[in-house]
């Protein structure tokens, strides 16, 4: 007959200590990489808002001297039409096309006067006689154009070029510089602006070309044509206007 037995725990060898089941150490884990240590951000120098565009300035002026030194840019009198040379600002190139009606592009070789004439179509604007004598390219219909065209508020157009004939003065053609006014009504009178644009013009010419007042006419001087009819039917405001040009 079997006898029950209590089985026996054995005692650990002396100066051992056993740790329960969870306090049993797993295997040893590496150390945690540490972080490394944040760099200070790096000052640049930084130009203020005044001193930045002071540098700018003088970067464009730098550059403006190199263009203005340059030994290749053309000269202004190589560059462009030499008809318009030297136009003043205040007068709006609007050259007519080349054609045989209103720009024939035959030379003028001499300049001896200054014919003034007035358009004959009272409320017009330079504008509008400008593309008149360009649509004469299209339709033929006659031969007519002025160098110069002065609207009723004084803007002046050149229509061709100081060095070639205009359809204008008849048979001072070859040797005048032609101006057509443009006047609010039939009396023919011009606006002060038109006037004072005509003195202006008058003047620049007279000074360009070496001409003096006697060498400023009328239609009316030409041809016997009632051109300007103002100051045809008025000549003493003719004479004014020639002591006006001559001042």
């Amino acid at each position: 007959m079997e006898q029950n037995q209590t089985p026996v725990q054995e005692r650990p060898p002396e100066g051992v200590r056993l740790l329960p089941p969870e306090e049993t150490p797993g295997p040893e884990l590496p150390p945690k990489p540490s972080r490394p240590a944040k760099r200070p951000p790096r000052r640049g120098t930084r130009l203020s808002l005044p001193a930045l565009a002071a540098a700018l300035a003088v970067l464009v002026a730098v550059l403006a001297l190199i263009k203005a030194a340059d030994p290749f840019a053309p000269a202004p009198e190589e560059s462009g039409d030499p008809g318009v040379a030297g136009i003043p600002e205040w007068i709006e190139i609007r050259l007519l096309p080349e054609n045989p009606y209103s720009r024939p592009g035959d030379p003028l070789e001499q300049v001896n006067g200054v014919v003034v004439h007035y358009v004959g179509n009272p409320g017009t604007s330079a504008e509008q006689n400008h593309g008149y004598f360009e649509n004469l390219a299209s339709t033929g219909e006659t031969y007519a154009s002025s160098h110069f065209l002065i609207g009723l508020n004084g803007e002046v157009l050149l229509n061709v070029p100081l060095d070639e004939i205009a359809y204008c003065s008849n048979q001072r053609n070859a040797d005048t510089i032609s101006i057509e006014c443009c006047h609010p009504d039939a009396t023919g009178e011009f606006t002060a602006a038109t006037y004072q644009s005509l003195l202006s013009l008058t003047r620049w010419l007279m000074e360009t070309y070496g001409l003096d007042s006697g060498q400023l006419l009328r239609h009316f001087d030409v041809t016997g044509k009632e051109c300007p009819r103002y100051f045809v039917q008025h000549p003493e405001a003719w004479e004014q206007f020639l002591a006006d040009a001559a001042e």
